[in-house]
């Protein structure tokens, strides 16, 4: 984010139900994940952690998120966006079955469609 205009903008003025999750562990905050509630499912918006601890956390994150779409009998969980170029996306790749958005339509998801 360039300014604290910027800021507002992405993740505070939004039309719908925006939550933020802390992940702590013996107090000290780990990991952040702002989510988006919708009506079919839950929408993540972004994700950051501490670096100084081991990795995976995108990825307990995701399984996080899955757990409370079935806890609260949601159908979807939109990861946003991926970026194949991207190493730190990568981890989105693996979670099966998955669609992306592309010219106004979902498809199936195969790593050689982008």
């Amino acid at each position: 984010m360039d300014d604290r205009e910027q800021y507002v903008q992405f993740f505070l003025q939004s039309h719908v139900d925006t939550r933020l999750f802390e992940f702590r562990e013996n107090g000290e905050l780990h990991m952040v994940s702002i989510v988006d509630v919708l009506d079919d499912g839950l929408s993540s918006v972004y994700t950051f952690f501490n670096p100084d601890v081991a990795a995976g956390f995108g990825t307990y994150g995701i399984l996080w998120q899955i757990g409370q779409c079935l806890a609260n009998d949601l159908p979807y969980l939109y990861l946003g966006y991926w970026i194949g170029d991207c190493r730190k996306m990568n981890y989105k790749a693996r979670f099966k079955p998955a669609e992306v958005y592309i010219d106004n339509k979902w498809l199936i998801f195969h790593t050689d469609i982008l």
